[in-house]
């Protein structure tokens, strides 16, 4: 019999879900190797849904990407300064972060595939929006509502894997999702190189239009309806996530450029980032003590192996996307790297794990999660602290391509075997909540990795290279050649920076040691 429906606190979310009493023993009584009970008809196959959804989920992954590559692109081509170019990715994570929890709940209360495809939806559009604007100004406006989209895409994915694949095999369902990410990674960045170099960096949103359009037919045609449960929402908690993230967010980010000081009046950043921890633990608090059906479930936290793995997951959001704005400002700035070549870079990365993805769902449906989960988390931080101390301008580029290898067996026995043990002992009536809090959790690392190496770059480059002006001056040029004092100090900025989300995964690999070995898994 399956463990998930033995967890009392467990079970209270099934009951905060508002399924029936009824509905949750017929729940309890299915083993875990049968068919999920959510609505699929017998004998259905998943993986074409799961397919087709994943082109959308691939489409958020490459985006991201591709902007960490064009950076020097847009911050030449809108004439900016560092911060403000990195908030374009800094405003996407926090509008892709703050509603999951809501959106995860929308996808259990109106069907994970109408969500999805509103989502794809607004993303689409705003990725023509983006493309589109003249201003960093209206390039952040529209990177919101790109990410608002992403918000309502990305929950539904882990759901219908919940909800449609029997909890004994989910693990090969996750190394797909795990692979989409490893491939992404590689085809974002050298798709952008080709762009930024060709036609402009614009099109980097441009081509998402077309795949969007793709997306949505193939979604439409093959994903499930799921049977919907039905939700109250709470405003006061969605209201309290936003404003204390955003705080958080915000003064982490500027506050170099205020030199950790004053902002206007009374305004100062040390208090910007204590009212935001403050507000979110008011939100905490809120959710303890709703009464009627908090946006937050704490009741899921009542399996050891969820916590953990939402602990392991912030780690990886943050790091993930902190290491890369560090590395290619290195790569196009320090050694003259044109936008395609520095992507390329990443080649072994992502070659290696895709390829060992399917490797690690397999596994991760038969061995303890500890060991696969620890093994990853700790090669991808090994990997990072090896970029940091070859990060000089005249490292032999094969010296940078064997921790980007390393990287890649990280990154393949992470991604999808911790998703696996995330999701795989909860009740599937609290599939959405279940992945809205996960992907939560891993988008509001990425949010806090994005404004943290934002500060540190900043803080470097100060200390590495005092008398720099923010825009440094146009050094950012790819393919300029820097002054050898000038380019020593750039490179020991960045790979200084490096070390920050290399530590950060420390904490991850501590946290996935304390696994338990899931009930659905052979002893």
């Amino acid at each position: 019999m399956a463990g998930d429906e033995r967890n009392p606190a467990l079970a209270g979310v099934a009951g905060a879900a508002g399924t029936t009493e009824r509905a949750g023993a017929v729940s309890a009584a299915r083993p875990a190797s049968a068919a999920p009970p959510g609505g699929v008809p017998a004998g259905h196959n998943p993986w074409p849904a799961l397919w087709a959804m994943v082109i959308g989920f691939f489409m958020i992954l490459v985006d991201s990407t591709i902007v960490s590559v064009a950076t020097p692109a847009i911050l030449r081509g809108l004439r900016t300064d560092v911060n403000s170019v990195i908030w374009v990715t800094s405003a996407y994570l926090l509008a892709y972060a703050t509603p999951l929890l809501i959106t995860g709940r929308l996808g259990d209360r109106y069907g994970p595939k109408n969500l999805y495809l509103v989502g794809l939806t607004v993303f689409t559009a705003a990725s023509l929006w983006c493309g589109l604007t003249g201003t960093i100004t209206g390039l952040i406006i529209a990177r919101v509502v790109q990410g608002l989209g992403a918000s309502m895409l990305t929950p539904q994915t882990m759901a219908v894997i919940t909800r449609t694949f029997p909890a004994a095999s989910r693990g090969q369902a996750m190394a797909l999702w795990g692979a989409t990410a490893g491939v992404a990674i590689l085809v974002g960045p050298v798709v952008g190189g080709l762009l930024v170099d060709g036609p402009g960096w614009e099109w980097i949103f441009f081509i998402n239009v077309p795949v969007g359009v793709v997306a949505f037919v193939l979604a439409a045609r093959l994903v499930p309806r799921l049977e919907t449960h039905s939700h109250r929402f709470d405003w006061l908690g969605v209201a309290l996530s936003a404003v204390g993230m955003f705080l958080l967010v915000f003064g982490v980010q500027e506050g170099e450029t205020y030199d950790w000081g004053t902002i206007s009046g009374f305004v100062s950043v040390p208090l910007l980032i204590a009212a935001g921890v403050l507000v979110l633990g008011i939100f905490v608090w809120w959710q303890a003590h709703n009464t009627s059906e908090p946006l937050l479930p704490l009741q899921l936290f009542g399996d050891r192996n969820f916590s953990l793995a939402n602990i392991a997951i912030t780690t990886i959001g943050f790091s993930i996307t902190a290491m890369a704005f560090p590395f290619m400002l290195y790569a196009q700035a320090v050694r003259g790297l044109s936008p395609t070549s520095a992507a390329l870079l990443l080649a072994p990365m992502a070659v290696i794990s895709g390829g060992l993805a399917p490797v690690a769902g397999r596994m991760s449906d038969r061995v303890h999660p500890r060991g696969i989960t620890a093994v990853g988390i700790g090669l991808t931080s090994a990997s990072l602290l090896w970029l940091a101390l070859v990060m000089h301008p005249a490292t032999a580029t094969w010296l940078l391509l064997l921790p980007m290898a390393l990287m890649g067996v990280g990154n393949a026995f992470m991604w999808g075997p911790l998703g696996a043990t995330a999701t795989r002992n909860l009740p599937l009536s609290s599939a959405g909540a279940g992945s809205g809090v996960y992907n939560t959790t891993r988008q509001v690392g990425a949010v806090l990795g994005s404004a943290a190496i934002a500060a540190v770059i900043q803080a470097r480059l100060s200390a590495d290279l005092p008398g720099i002006p923010g825009d440094l001056g146009g050094l950012q040029s790819s393919g300029a050649s820097m002054p050898a004092k000038v380019a020593e100090g750039f490179a020991s900025a960045m790979s200084e920076s490096m070390l920050l989300p290399a530590a950060v995964l420390v904490i991850g690999v501590v946290a996935v040691l304390f696994f338990e070995r899931p009930a659905s898994h052979p002893h």
